[in-house]
């Protein structure tokens, strides 16, 4: 039963991701998502290490599958309801920990297909994202990658993180989360209509429905990925840094070759790794590829549980949870998304920058700052789990988690939340409440185990 409930740990966060914060008021008015989880009966397999407690939610998507489901099925997958998705939180040949640490040691291969993938294109496509971010994207050089948020564009408050890239000139390539599908299409939908009514020429918004997106993340990553390009494409992956992006073309072992897939290199992990764009109809060939071409002793399926614990050892936010609508950049840890030339006339017009500007200068410097701060902590005794409140040296009460979790590389256990400005410094001693009992907790700077992301140096093919 130990095994079951701390299986049932690992998932339970991760589900409640599903659960959009998703209220917000865009030109159209107050649009509100209304997507609940709803938890259904457990059912404990036996056979296997630990099991998970399955969740559904009640939005339109709940019974969706991604073009691998059959594949995670026949693997032996624990499948969950997640975001819409029926999707893999481990694989019967090894447990969370056990994935978690080949991820570290080798590769891990993870369906992220529930992603939400588009294209905007259009002459006027960058200050459409730039109206909506703040990122600096006329600076962004093609095949090139940026993270970002979504932004209210009254309150600054993060609606959704992104990833975006620059495929040429006038079309960019988004990717958003499951989890925000509805409220994020109404955000789209809303700011959209009103660029296009008051600009020409106007910007289009393409879906990208049933592509295939998979995380091939680890050390031998880049190994692995080598070891499958078609001869024709001539690329050399040493070359290829995090931050980057390409089309590739993979050769199955018939001879056939794939059609051109985005290969992005970075990751939700912290370690080196590509994610990785597929046709539908090609989606199982190039997953059944790569399994197979590496083989098992270097790369194995990885589920959401070793994906969630990765990403927090990472310093990572988990949307829902660590980020909402309610969170701006600055108070989230995420000024760096605002990019220098968007702070000040005439760029610094995207959604929310009446807000989110001054919170960028500290109060002690003449700005307004902000009240609370997402932090690192080292916990000690009891792992600190989402909802735990944090507290100051006297007992009051300062913050709360919102990620925790015993970090299988550091034997520590890490969380992360938000606490009162003025205690987010690294090295003050806190204290996080645990089962009603006060442990000690040090602010420590994040990520939490050091980032692996392949810039140069000694090749990690």
């Amino acid at each position: 039963m130990s095994a079951i409930r701390s299986s049932v740990r690992v998932a339970t966060p991760l589900l409640r991701a599903c659960r959009p914060n998703a209220i917000y008021r865009g030109s159209t008015g107050v649009c509100v998502s209304t997507a609940r989880l709803q938890r259904l009966p457990s059912k404990l397999a036996q056979s296997t290490p630990a099991a998970v407690r399955c969740y559904a939610s009640s939005n339109d998507q709940a019974n969706s599958k991604t073009g691998l489901y059959d594949l995670h099925v026949a693997k032996g997958a624990k499948m969950v309801s997640f975001g819409g998705y029926m999707m893999p939180v481990q694989y019967s040949d090894l447990g969370v920990g056990e994935s978690h640490k080949w991820t570290r040691e080798k590769a891990s291969l993870f369906d992220v297909s529930h992603m939400v993938q588009y294209h905007f294109t259009g002459p006027g496509a960058t200050a459409f994202l730039e109206k909506i971010t703040p990122a600096d994207l006329q600076a962004l050089p093609p095949h090139q990658s940026t993270l970002s948020a979504l932004l209210h564009p009254e309150t600054g408050g993060i609606v959704d993180d992104t990833i975006i890239t620059r495929l040429d000139e006038n079309k960019f390539y988004v990717v958003t989360n499951a989890g925000c599908r509805e409220k994020d299409a109404a955000f789209f939908t809303a700011n959209l209509d009103a660029w296009n009514n008051a600009n020409q020429p106007r910007v289009d918004k393409i879906e990208l429905k049933n592509q295939g997106l998979v995380a091939l993340q680890g050390p031998l990553s880049a190994e692995i990925l080598q070891g499958v390009l078609a001869p024709s494409d001539d690329v050399d992956l040493k070359s290829f840094y995090f931050g980057s992006s390409k089309y590739l073309t993979l050769r199955f072992a018939s001879g056939e070759t794939s059609k051109p897939v985005l290969a992005s290199r970075g990751g939700y992990t912290g370690e080196d790794g590509f994610e990785i764009s597929i046709a539908p109809e090609d989606t199982v060939a190039v997953t059944e590829l790569l399994l197979t071409a590496a083989g098992p002793d270097k790369l194995r399926l990885a589920g959401l549980g070793a994906r969630d614990s990765l990403r927090l050892e990472a310093g990572m936010c988990l949307y829902g949870h660590d980020l909402d609508d309610s969170t701006t950049p600055v108070e989230g840890a995420l000024g760096w998304i605002v990019g220098k030339s968007r702070r000040s006339p005439p760029r610094n017009d995207f959604n929310g920058a009446e807000v989110i500007l001054p919170q960028l200068i500290p109060k002690s410097k003449g700005g307004k700052g902000v009240t609370r701060r997402r932090v690192g902590l080292l916990v000690e005794g009891a792992p600190a789990r989402e909802g735990a409140q944090i507290v100051d040296a006297e007992g009051q009460a300062i913050g709360v988690v919102t990620s925790g979790c015993p970090s299988p590389t550091l034997k520590k256990n890490i969380a992360m939340g938000y606490v009162k400005d003025g205690q987010h410094k690294s090295g003050t001693e806190l204290g996080v409440v645990v089962r009603g009992k006060t442990r000690k907790a040090t602010v420590t700077k994040m990520p939490f185990v050091p980032s692996k992301y392949w810039k140069g140096g000694i090749s990690p093919a």
